[in-house]
């Protein structure tokens, strides 16, 4: 094998070992009999279902990878209590289809910002656009303007702070050169 072949291969260790985690937790199961069974059909996946070779910046910052996760946890909190508060309270929540541009164009960076936006209550992604590099969210809690370039700008900090602990230099720089919030508005029908 050619040292790039072998470069790629490396590169897919970690997809490969994830889909072994993901068999072992499926199963509930941490024995000898799930790593063989789960190694076994992570090696058919990759076999049979032939994706493209995801490219990996080498690159993890572990502070920004605590900021992330940290961050997380506190948003998930603050999102949940915000959300109970619209339930009960007597104003109508008010929603909004709002569209991002991301700065970054890289799939995996598009999608760790993606399952981000779902997994916090009050946002969820309809559509992502993969081409103008777009995410379609609908968003609650939504009843101006600015509370929609506030979901934007929420969303567009997700993706900085993804590529700050996993994105490779040339991703960082694409961040810290990145446009401001007007430029990146979509005008598109039904949002706002």
């Amino acid at each position: 094998m050619s040292r790039t072949s072998w470069r790629t291969v490396w590169r897919q260790v970690p997809f490969f070992v994830w889909l072994v985690a993901l068999w072992m937790l499926l199963w509930g199961q941490l024995t000898p009999l799930a790593l063989v069974t789960g190694i076994a059909v992570a090696f058919v996946v990759t076999r049979t279902f032939r994706l493209p070779p995801v490219e990996l910046s080498g690159r993890v910052n572990l502070w920004y990878g605590l900021v992330f996760v940290l961050a997380f946890l506190g948003s998930l909190v603050r999102s949940s209590l915000t959300v109970a508060w619209q339930v009960f309270s007597p104003r109508p929540p008010g929603a909004a289809l709002v569209a991002v541009r991301m700065r970054v164009d890289d799939d995996l960076i598009m999608t760790h910002v993606a399952v981000t936006a779902s997994l916090i209550p009050g946002s969820l992604v309809l559509d992502a656009d993969r081409d103008q590099r777009i995410l379609y969210l609908h968003v609650i809690g939504v009843h101006s303007e600015a509370d929609a370039d506030l979901q934007r700008q929420s969303v567009l900090t997700w993706e900085e702070r993804i590529v700050r602990a996993v994105g490779s230099r040339e991703q960082l720089a694409q961040i810290r050169t990145g446009s401001s919030v007007e430029h990146r508005r979509i005008e598109a029908g039904g949002e706002g």
